[in-house]
């Protein structure tokens, strides 16, 4: 991105990859492509393109990085579950409307078109896909967007240490409810279908064993 300078200036290589990832749909589909990494981490987006491999955290980062590229600021939504894991997605609007790029073990919590209103419309189009690996619907709550560009002055984007601590901060962030108690009570399970889909590819290694 022009204006990015010092520690995070771009390689020649790194900026030739990042032309060829000139829409939000490609650079899905570059991290569709990527191993999943099940090991626990939180690496920048350089790491991501120099191990060709990437987890749900590392991938948004990537993601935003190269949403930033293209003209969007670089913007993070955490998705908090329970008895499964959380999801992050890179977000980005368009004519107004909010889209999103992710990295995931499922296939039904990847990319979404910039056709959404609110960001709680698009977390409600994750609503009845968002389930773990026994089918229980896991979506709780979910950030505002949050802008990376807080840690430009740590290199986020290019750095070789652990980022962990956009992890924190994101965590401290305020979170909104999807659904009431209520609702949660009277939930249905995923149809069985549907579960053998979003487990599509998936690394088993990498999947969350949740609670029966």
């Amino acid at each position: 991105m022009s204006g990015v300078t010092g520690p995070m200036r771009w390689t020649k290589s790194e900026l030739v990859l990042f032309k060829k990832l000139n829409t939000p749909i490609k650079i899905q589909r570059y991290l569709n492509k990527l191993a999943y990494d099940p090991e626990p981490g939180t690496a920048s987006p350089r790491f991501v393109m120099k191990e060709k491999k990437a987890n749900c955290f590392e991938g948004a980062l990537f993601a935003a990085a190269a949403l930033r590229r293209i003209g969007h600021p670089p913007l993070l939504v955490d998705m908090r579950a329970v008895n499964d894991d959380d999801h992050i997605l890179a977000v980005f609007r368009r004519n107004g409307a909010w889209g999103c790029v992710a990295k995931s073990n499922f296939t039904v919590l990847r990319f979404r078109e910039p056709v959404y209103r609110t960001i709680r419309e698009l977390m409600m189009s994750y609503f009845d896909v968002f389930y773990n690996s026994i089918g229980e619907k896991t979506l709780r709550k979910y950030s505002g967007p949050f802008d990376l560009r807080r840690f430009d002055k740590d290199a986020w984007m290019t750095t070789d240490r652990d980022v962990s601590f956009i992890g924190d901060a994101l965590n401290r962030a305020r979170h909104y409810k999807v659904v009431t108690t209520g609702q949660i009570r009277n939930l249905e399970g995923a149809d069985k279908d549907l579960v053998k889909a979003g487990l599509l590819g998936a690394n088993t290694d990498g999947l969350y064993r949740p609670k029966k």
